[in-house]
């Protein structure tokens, strides 16, 4: 089974993204800050990271950063989900080794896809 992480500091994005993905049968693990993700990352290593940005603590970028610094977590899928919806913003998070970047609000559709696109085998 599939691991997915979902990172956001917004309850109702996190609640309604583990029901989601819980329906499709994935393993599905929340944090609400990227501290408390990778953290979390050092005992359950995810297939696909869904990463907001502004989070308190430590943010989105600064945990993709982390995470490709760890060669344990280094090749985990990550999708920026982010009301950052700059082209910079995008560019940004895409340069620093994001698989995927969607903006809020966003379709669950759509980032079902994202996610089965980026988990084939």
């Amino acid at each position: 089974m599939k691991k997915i992480l979902i990172v956001d500091d917004e309850p109702n994005i996190l609640m309604t993204l583990e029901y989601a993905f819980k329906k499709k049968n994935y393993l599905v693990f929340i944090a609400r800050d990227g501290q408390e993700a990778l953290d979390l990352m050092h005992i359950e290593i995810p297939n696909l990271v869904i990463l907001d940005i502004m989070m308190p603590e430590v943010d989105g970028y600064a945990a993709l950063h982390a995470m490709k610094e760890n060669p344990l977590l280094r090749n985990c899928k990550v999708i920026f989900l982010s009301a950052k919806n700059q082209e910079s913003d995008i560019e940004k998070g895409l340069l620093l080794g994001a698989d995927a970047y969607v903006t809020k609000p966003f379709s669950i559709k759509k980032l079902l896809e994202k996610v089965e696109n980026l988990l084939v085998d």
